[in-house]
């Protein structure tokens, strides 16, 4: 539609953006899709992307590796759908529905298609919010995502989620989150930005795109080493994007 309208010349959503924005920090590989039509050029990525997963410990001094000798559950591709579903339902699961008093109308979402055999089952809060950025002679259009408005004194700020998660300490940094997230979480976050660089600058990079106010990070642990479908939030953490930007040199 905006294509239709003129309004840019090229396309890309926030997180194809922001994959290239952290590119230099990218230890595993990916490729996008570049289509030009009637000189437009729409930037994507191909379905069941590896940009659509998150990755674990990617740029740790010694990243997971298959083979043997190591548990199938901490092999990259396994610690990737992991952390992706933790990261999801981390979204959902700290979010309120609006109050009739503080609920906004949107378009409808384009991309839920409501199945009259699971009436119930509703889409992931998240909006999508089109912006448009001037690069010299060509503008580009962006989709990005929102996660929640949150009331602050008095002014609402958009906010987005994300979740880091722990797997096993043994192998990711030797820093156990429960015994030291209370009094220790800035050794803990250091590890974390340190281990997962790429990861984070994404997400910092896909919020400045966004115009989001603040980033709730949560830090979620397996209840059991060897358990992946079981997990607690030990805490979370408010950042500022630009703040955070600054923080890991992005």
């Amino acid at each position: 539609k905006l294509a239709v309208e003129g309004v840019g010349e090229i396309f890309a959503t926030d997180a194809v953006l922001s994959a290239i924005m952290a590119a230099p920090r990218s230890i595993y590989s990916w490729d996008l899709v570049i289509q030009k039509t009637d000189g437009i050029v729409y930037i994507d990525k191909r379905d069941d992307s590896v940009l659509d997963f998150l990755t674990v410990s990617e740029t740790a001094h010694e990243a997971p590796q298959a083979g043997e000798g190591v548990d199938e559950i901490n092999t990259p591709d396994k610690l990737s759908l992991e952390a992706t579903a933790i990261n999801q339902n981390f979204s959902q699961q700290i979010l309120m529905p609006a109050t009739e008093t503080s609920r906004r109308v949107f378009e409808p979402n384009p991309f839920y298609e409501y199945d009259e055999n699971e009436p119930e089952l509703e889409p992931s809060s998240v909006t999508y919010r089109y912006r448009k950025f001037p690069m010299g002679s060509f503008n580009l259009c962006c989709r990005t995502e929102l996660h929640a408005m949150v009331n602050k004194r008095g002014s609402e700020n958009m906010l987005n989620c994300y979740a880091l998660n722990e797997w096993d300490s043994k192998y990711s940094g030797g820093i156990n989150w429960r015994m030291k997230i209370d009094q220790q979480r800035g050794a803990v976050l250091a590890t974390e930005l340190k281990n997962n660089s790429c990861k984070v600058a994404r997400w910092t990079a896909q919020s400045i795109l966004s115009g989001a106010d603040q980033m709730k990070v949560g830090y979620v642990s397996r209840t059991r080493v060897g358990e992946t479908y079981d997990h607690q939030i030990l805490a979370t953490q408010f950042f500022k994007p630009k703040d955070l930007a600054t923080q890991t040199n992005l």
